[in-house]
């Protein structure tokens, strides 16, 4: 993609998320998601309705009158995306492809975390592990971010969801957020995420078409698999392919659910052509 294009594309985003994050998710996602505990911050006067046990004993005999401590949130969080930059996500029937509403979804959560002062990274994965971004704050490094989302060329077409939580785990000793953004359709990544999920607090938001789970009656056509690139001709007028492809699908999307549940992993679905704010907005109160 050109610079100037690429430019363009970043402050049009810049511009819808950084809204959306400012006006509607700030507020949620401080609620959401929580500093590491308590520090202390100040002392004050004594005011009727404070706890006994918050005055500061040495303050109060000092000054012959109740002093109480005052504590705050100890605030800052590490947060990552891990994004699945794989073949499946340039497909997209609606509104928009996969990959453009998950780079959306990424910029709405890093200027949600830069405004409540916590750094942000990022693991862009593939079946492999395509680009590393170690955490930091500030608006340039979200905009970096953001390029790299709409700009990299991965290698790889298919999906290691495992690999990416396993890289993960490795490189963020810290404990932290870390938000997956895939559809995932892909297998034999509980056990990752159950290790991932108890040292980090890991959230799941699948993204997906709704052509994902169902097949257009169009008669006879011919379909790619766009991550291995297989070519398989389907009869789509007949119905009881469209409904073995159907459950098929819904299996699936069932096995995918149930991952995240035992792995009590907090998740979102959201569709190409329909807002995602709702399903952000009813995660993060869920959590608040």
């Amino acid at each position: 993609m050109e610079t100037k294009e690429l430019i363009k594309k970043v402050r049009k985003i810049e511009i819808k998320t950084k809204h959306l994050s400012n006006q509607i998710f700030s507020g949620e996602y401080h609620s959401a998601f929580k500093g590491r505990g308590m520090a202390f911050s100040e002392v004050r006067e004594y005011a009727v309705g404070d706890e006994i046990r918050t005055i500061d004993w040495n303050v109060t005999a000092r000054f012959n009158e109740p002093f109480v401590k005052v504590f705050e949130e100890e605030r800052q969080l590490t947060v990552m995306l891990l994004v699945d930059i794989s073949a499946s996500g340039m497909f997209g029937t609606r509104n928009q492809l996969k990959r453009e509403t998950i780079t959306e979804l990424c910029a709405v959560l890093a200027f949600s975390a830069v405004s409540n002062n916590d750094q942000i990274g990022l693991i862009l994965f593939s079946d492999k592990i395509e680009k590393f971004i170690p955490p930091k704050k500030g608006k340039s490094h979200i905009l970096r971010i953001i390029r790299e989302l709409i700009n990299f060329e991965p290698t790889g077409k298919a999906t290691d969801i495992a690999l990416s939580l396993k890289y993960f785990t490795q490189m963020i000793k810290k404990k932290s957020i870390a938000f997956v953004l895939s559809d995932f359709m892909d297998e034999g990544f509980a056990d990752a995420l159950k290790i991932a999920s108890r040292k980090h607090d890991v959230v799941a938001l699948k993204v997906h078409d709704k052509a994902d789970a169902e097949l257009p009656n169009i008669g006879l056509a011919q379909f790619q698999d766009l991550e291995t690139g297989e070519m398989k001709w389907i009869n789509t007028s007949s119905k009881k392919v469209r409904k073995n492809y159907r459950l098929k699908q819904e299996e699936q999307e069932e096995r995918v659910r149930q991952i995240f549940l035992k792995s009590k992993t907090d998740f979102a679905e959201i569709l190409t052509d329909e807002e995602y704010i709702k399903p952000l907005m009813n995660l993060f109160k869920k959590r608040g």
